[in-house]
Parts: C-alpha cells; structure tokens; sequence
C-alpha cells in the first residue's frame, strides 16, 4: 500500500514538473500580489510592517487556490480517476497523496517566496521565524482543506466559482492564527499559543480532510 502511495506521490510530482507554469503562477502571483499593498497603502514603514502578517497570509491562502481546479478535475475528465479509484489503494490514500503533492509543488514554493516578501514589507527579522514557521503549517492546512473541497466540487458546474467559496470560510482560522502569531512576535508576546492552534486545526485537517475527499471522489466517479 505504502508502495502505490509513492507511485501516486511520484507521478503528480513529475507532472507538476512538466507542467511547471502551474507552480511558477501561483508563486508570482504570490509576489505580484504582495508587491502591489505597498502602491496601495502608500510607503509609510510602520504601516507596512504592522499589515505585513496579514498581506502575506492573505496573499498565500489566494495563491494556493489557483492550481486546485485541476486538482482532480483534469483526471476526472480524462479517465485516469477511475484507474486510480481502482489501483487497490482506499479513495482517502489517494486523495492524500494528490493532496501532499499539491503541497510539495505549490505550498513548499511559497513558503520559499515568504521571505523575500516579508523582508519587502519590512517585516523585523526576529517575526520571520515566526511567520515561515506558521506557514509551514499553514500552507499544510490549505493543501489539506484545498484538497478536500476540491474533491467536493469535481465534476460539478462552475467548479471554479464553488471552489473559493468552500475553501475561504474553512480556511480563515487558519490564517487567523498565522497572522496573530506574527503580530506577537513583532510587539514581543508570547506567539506560541497561535502556533500551538494552527498545529491543532493541522492535526484535525489531516484525518479529516482525506476521508471527506476520498468520500467525493468516489461519488464523483460512480
């Protein structure tokens, strides 16, 4: 079982490889959005590094949704759902793996781009843990409940507009958590327990989340 779950891990890898416009969108997309807040709001430093938690948040949680419409839907359309509903690996399993490749190839590269854009923002260096740590578990979450609502809408009319409109509600603790976390550690309190609950709201996603996605897919195919 272990096995088919690589092989399935393997190969949406190696087509977020080939198709790595997908990737490279959402990671300008990222920084576009993040660069416009300062034309915006205006230069005044102290603004920008109050917000900068929130613009950075924000402009994750809007970036991670944009490769999700393919999530399942392309596989859905070209047969090979079906196949993979019948590799011998529960729908969950397969849901789960699709859903951490989504992470790998879209979460990890803005986590990456986090820093750069906090340091535009003015963001201090000592919150910059503190932000790249929440996203870590951030980005995690959105894949997760991403992933899920993804699973939800497959195969459905205006998918894309369903999609946002699931995943904004379910996802706003997580981003909550994240930015207050990093307004703490900028005016020196104690950002643990913002942590803390963004790890708690991941340990829930990630049994939960599969399971209701796995549970679609197999609607979605029959």
């Amino acid at each position: 079982m272990l096995a088919r779950f690589r092989l399935i891990l393997g190969r949406d890898l190696l087509l977020s490889l080939r198709h790595a416009s997908d990737t490279l969108a959402a990671v300008l997309f990222f920084l576009l959005a993040g660069a416009l807040f300062p034309l915006a709001l205006g230069p005044s430093p102290d603004l920008l590094r109050r917000m900068a938690p929130g613009i950075i948040w924000v402009c994750a949680l809007l970036a991670a949704l944009l490769p999700l419409d393919r999530l399942f839907g392309a596989e859905l359309d070209d047969g090979s759902l079906d196949q993979l509903m019948l590799c011998g690996l529960p729908a969950p399993a397969v849901a789960f793996a699709k859903i951490c490749a989504h992470w790998l190839s879209t979460g990890l590269p803005l986590l990456l781009a986090a820093g750069p854009l906090a340091v535009m923002l003015g963001l201090p260096a000592d919150a910059i843990p503190v932000l790249l740590a929440g996203l870590l578990l951030g980005t995690a979450v959105l894949s997760l409940i991403g992933g899920m609502a993804a699973a939800i809408v497959c195969g459905a009319r205006r998918s894309s507009v369903l999609l946002p409109l699931l995943v904004l509600p379910l996802a706003t603790p997580a981003l909550i958590f994240g930015a207050a976390a990093v307004d703490a550690a900028q005016v020196g309190l104690d950002w643990h327990p913002d942590l803390l609950l963004l790890g708690a709201f991941l340990a829930v996603a990630i049994p939960l989340c599969p399971l209701a996605a796995g549970a679609a897919l197999r609607m979605a195919v029959e």
